[in-house]
């Protein structure tokens, strides 16, 4: 998955039922058009599996544009990314929504995307930006990767939760942490950027060391670790989990507090806002295309006000649009990080391979 642990999957954890995800709407044009909508009037995205959109959001689209979405998701972030370089001559549809900061350049080094600047880009944040010499890729949403903390463990045992990288290295903290495999996991990847970003080419390796001599955990996905092995998150609670410090996101809290019956008054999970990695997803007209017309039309209703603000509360992403609404509970319970790692997809795209295989041998074996 990319930035988030969107509703679907978060519906799933806290045992309730998944909100509706755009795959299940509008998927057929009545006119025996193929998916891709060559000449027909359906346009295909292909997704990752946690994208969602209200069903009023998206019946607004269709009526207005006269297409209709029809939605096919890929496994995570990373699956979707590789089966999309793999079909590229004959792609599964039409635009491709998913590909986040992380692994950009591996779809731009394989031609994955075709030139479109859609209706709407000027009202994007500037520092969303990429490939703006090509425009073959647009922000849609972002979020930050990081640490969230189980309040009423640190409570309990009189001790300070952690708020930076350094902090989970020491003593105190020994055996809270668990976090995603790098190399199967979008979150675990941007912590080990995160890693990277802080302490340097030379310094991450050092710092993963002390890291796995303070007990770090590591599993292969978000939903195990933050469902079956954080104590703080619902599914953890239900599990029995006894690791109260997980790689997540800034917007696991404001989840925890939305998903909640009874709603509590705050929430029971905050976030290390030292640990941050901030992730950006973006969207593409897919090279080879058969519907580009329903292709862009998408892409520029995917920037409209009216698909930024529904975003949140279905994706548990923020928008990239200036003006666009944040809901009460993100910038109450999981606001945006003030000063978050980044890193140019540049040197991610040098790096990124070699870091995953160091990174493997150092923790894993």
């Amino acid at each position: 998955m990319s930035i988030t642990k969107k509703a679907t999957v978060l519906a799933a954890g806290f045992g309730l039922v998944a909100l509706p995800a755009l795959a299940a709407c509008g998927s057929s044009d009545g006119d025996g058009g193929n998916g891709s909508g060559g000449g027909s009037k359906t346009v295909t995205l292909v997704s990752h599996n946690s994208w969602a959109v209200s069903k009023s959001v998206l019946a607004a689209f269709e009526k207005q544009s006269g297409y209709k979405v029809k939605v096919l998701e890929d496994g995570d972030a990373g699956q979707a990314v590789n089966k999309a370089i793999l079909t590229k001559d004959n792609p599964q549809g039409d635009v491709f929504f998913g590909v986040d900061n992380t692994l950009l350049s591996r779809a731009l080094d394989n031609d994955l995307f075709q030139s479109y600047e859609p209706k709407g880009a000027d009202t994007i944040k500037p520092e969303y930006l990429a490939d703006q010499d090509e425009h073959r890729v647009t922000p849609i949403d972002t979020g930050d990767i990081c640490v969230n903390y189980d309040k009423a463990y640190f409570s309990k045992h009189k001790l300070a939760p952690p708020t930076s990288y350094d902090d989970l290295i020491k003593p105190a903290y020994k055996n809270l942490l668990v976090t995603e495999n790098a190399s199967t996991s979008s979150p675990g990847l941007g912590f080990l950027l995160g890693t990277a970003a802080k302490y340097g080419d030379d310094g991450w390796q050092d710092y993963w060391k002390k890291l796995k001599a303070n007990g770090v955990k590591v599993v292969d996905g978000w939903e195990q670790a933050y469902n079956e092995e954080f104590s703080g998150s619902a599914g953890g609670k239900k599990a029995k989990a006894d690791r109260p410090l997980v790689v997540s996101y800034a917007s696991s809290p404001p989840a925890e507090v939305i998903y909640a019956d009874p709603k509590p008054s705050t929430a029971p999970t905050g976030v290390a806002t030292g640990t941050c990695f901030r992730q950006v997803e973006y969207a593409g007209l897919l090279s080879n295309a058969e519907n580009t017309e329903g292709g862009k039309a998408l892409l520029d209703f995917m920037l409209t006000k009216t698909f930024q603000d529904d975003m949140p509360l279905n994706m548990f992403v923020y928008p990239v649009r200036e003006g666009a609404q944040v809901p009460e509970e993100f910038v109450k319970y999981g606001p945006q990080a003030e000063d978050p790692e980044t890193m140019d997809p540049a040197k991610i795209a040098d790096n990124r391979d070699d870091w995953v295989k160091s990174w493997t041998s150092l923790v894993l074996k």
